[in-house]
């Protein structure tokens, strides 16, 4: 049986808490629960103590990554929209926060907060679900929309060819503004539009170093992009032309938070086997391909943090917010997972990827439909 940390609170405070909470040992055991964990999980602490926590709690997150970072930095760790159970339970759906226990070396403290709005959906399906929900209605009534806005574009047009320059600013500003709208309804569409996946072999590196050349001669034509890539990798298993598409968003989305000024990107690749992605019947989806996207850029506001993969979050002025939703809609459908760490100098989005299976043959597609 473990024994709890000399100077843990008192057994009045543990118990007053009214979210769940678990505290961990250095060996992911679970050392102690709180009542309001026992409710929720509808099982005693007696039945819970000394067992692995990830083997007693399917947590749709890769915890085993999170547990070690937040012991090597010593700083909590926010996991927002997770799907939790235990048991047999139905799943639930969760905000985490994993805590190291001060003067406690390794011993963590877990808490979560149901989120009972969102009920019983999967993390995958919640992603698909919020997005839906937030730009529904503006698909439905994307080309409604556009009709009367290229008509209005076309008679602004019509109007600037008879009048002064002064009064051709107002005449452009139609015309500009029209465009913008257009754009985002196309973006609209686009999201609301995707396919499921058709996923391939694909050579990682061929699909980034595609992104990168795009990138350069376009949104990105004032950065200087680095690779840093571990060519032992083996093939990925997604769809070329999406994972294309994501790779290309987070570079645009990391050359508009430069600015003008420019600055470095670096791609960056690596291998990792203990990442797994936990489903709900508690097996693992193992996502050993990491993709690193870094800049040095301003960073992402600490407000809007948590809430940078929803539609229409934006922290960038008459940003869409569509970009990252559309990221993190295509690595949800692909089984794989997305992170950000961001600070002012450095913003990681990484992404972690499965590998494709031996059975589907030796040579692996770039992802290029010309090919």
């Amino acid at each position: 049986m473990n024994a709890l940390p000399p100077d843990f609170p008192h057994d009045t405070i543990w118990a007053s808490l009214p979210v769940p909470a678990f505290l961990i040992d250095p060996l992911d055991r679970i050392a102690d629960i709180n009542p309001a964990a026992e409710q929720f999980l509808n099982t005693s602490s007696r039945m819970l103590k000394d067992a692995p926590f990830l083997d007693r709690l399917a947590v749709d997150a890769p915890l085993d990554q999170a547990f070690a970072r937040v012991r090597a930095d010593q700083s909590v760790m926010f996991i927002n929209t997770v799907d939790v159970s235990g048991g047999n339970a139905a799943p639930v759906q969760c905000d985490m926060q994993v805590a190291p226990v001060i003067r406690q070396d390794g011993w963590l403290l877990v808490l979560m907060e149901p989120r009972q709005i969102a009920g019983r959906l999967g993390r995958a399906q919640a992603v698909k679900s919020s997005a839906r929900s937030a730009i529904g209605m503006a698909e439905m009534l994307a080309h409604e929309i556009k009709n009367p806005l290229a008509g209005i574009t076309g008679a602004a047009q019509l109007l600037s060819m008879g009048l002064t320059p002064d009064d051709q600013e107002l005449t452009d500003l139609i015309v500009a503004e029209s465009r913008r709208i257009v754009a985002l309804l196309d973006q609209v569409e686009q999201f609301g539009n995707l396919r499921p996946p058709e996923r391939r072999a694909v050579n990682i590196h061929d699909l980034l170093d595609r992104a990168r050349k795009s990138a350069m001669v376009g949104f990105a034509a004032n950065m200087r992009i680095t690779e840093e890539f571990d060519p032992s990798l083996p093939p990925t298993w997604v769809d070329g032309d999406q994972m294309l598409q994501v790779f290309l968003n987070l570079l645009k989305n990391a050359a508009e938070a430069a600015g003008k000024g420019g600055g470095t990107i670096r791609l960056r690749t690596f291998y990792d086997l203990s990442l797994r992605l936990r489903r709900k019947d508690g097996s693992g989806n193992p996502l050993p391909l990491q993709v690193e996207i870094i800049d040095d850029g301003p960073g992402i506001r600490p407000e809007i943090l948590p809430d940078i993969f929803e539609p229409f979050v934006s922290g960038r002025e008459n940003g869409t917010g569509l970009g990252l939703a559309l990221v993190s809609k295509i690595i949800s459908d692909h089984d794989g997972w997305i992170s950000v760490d961001s600070v002012p100098g450095r913003t990681v989005f990484r992404l972690s990827l499965p590998i494709a299976p031996r059975d589907r043959g030796p040579r692996a597609d770039t992802g290029d439909p010309a090919k």
